[in-house]
């Protein structure tokens, strides 16, 4: 049998790893019933439709129709720039609050494209905050700093 697909192989283990990870973490809240569900029943099955997703996924890798392609190389440092500012985003979401947080978030991961713009990645931060705004503050009413503690006070 041969890999015709890499992407699609390497995509399919990914899905595999990530629903059975937390399908594994799951088992460790109560589970409930059909019925009443407890904390882990929705992440426990969420994380086997994922695997059995990542199964097919990876089957069809391996068939002879589709087209053939290889995986490319990873960009190390587009990567290195999106997971440091996720991280970032986590250390200051608690100090600098919600807003500036995002808007640093956006920025910094603007700087992983090839075709980075200061004005563009401005423009975007501005705009996902106030989508954020809308959406976690003003519709769900999330708890957690909006503006710096230092604002707030």
């Amino acid at each position: 049998m041969r890999i015709r697909s890499q992407k699609d192989f390497a995509s399919g283990l990914m899905f595999i790893l990530v629903g059975l990870s937390f399908s594994f973490v799951a088992r460790g809240y109560s589970m409930g019933t059909a019925a009443k569900m407890g904390p882990g029943y929705f992440p426990f099955l969420l994380g086997l439709v994922l695997a059995l997703l990542g199964v097919i996924v990876t089957i069809g890798s391996l068939g002879t129709k589709g087209e053939e392609d290889q995986l490319a190389r990873w960009d190390l440092k587009t990567l290195l720039w999106i997971l440091g500012s996720v991280v970032l985003f986590g250390l200051l979401l608690k100090p600098l609050g919600m807003v500036l947080s995002v808007f640093v978030l956006v920025v910094i991961s603007s700087m992983a494209s090839h075709e980075f713009s200061w004005k563009g990645a401005l423009c975007a931060g501005v705009v996902l905050v106030l989508i954020s705004m809308g959406a976690f503050v003003y519709g769900i009413n999330l708890q957690m700093p909006v503006w710096p503690a230092f604002i707030t006070g």
